[in-house]
């Protein structure tokens, strides 16, 4: 599994309750990204692990291969503005 380099990528599950908060926050500005569920693609918490060098989630990638491990919403959006996404 790869991330794409031209859009968010957020690692997370739905049990998570950061996890939600983020994918709401990002769905409600409009956000386009894609969705790792780490319950559907196990493995993918490994790649999740990889970039983050940590197990926590949500595990947000920006287009500029930043991350972000459990960010709040103002960090997210801090970041977007920063892309100029928002």
């Amino acid at each position: 599994m790869t991330t794409s380099t031209d859009t968010i990528t957020m690692f997370g599950a739905a049990w998570c309750g950061d996890c939600r908060r983020t994918k709401k926050q990002l769905d409600s500005l409009g956000v386009a990204y894609t969705y790792v569920d780490l319950e559907a693609d196990p493995a993918a918490a490994d790649v999740a692990r990889d970039i983050s060098g940590r197990t926590n989630i949500p595990v947000v990638v920006y287009p500029d291969a930043s991350h972000q491990v459990e960010p709040s919403n103002a960090d997210v959006e801090s970041k977007l503005r920063e892309l100029a996404l928002i």
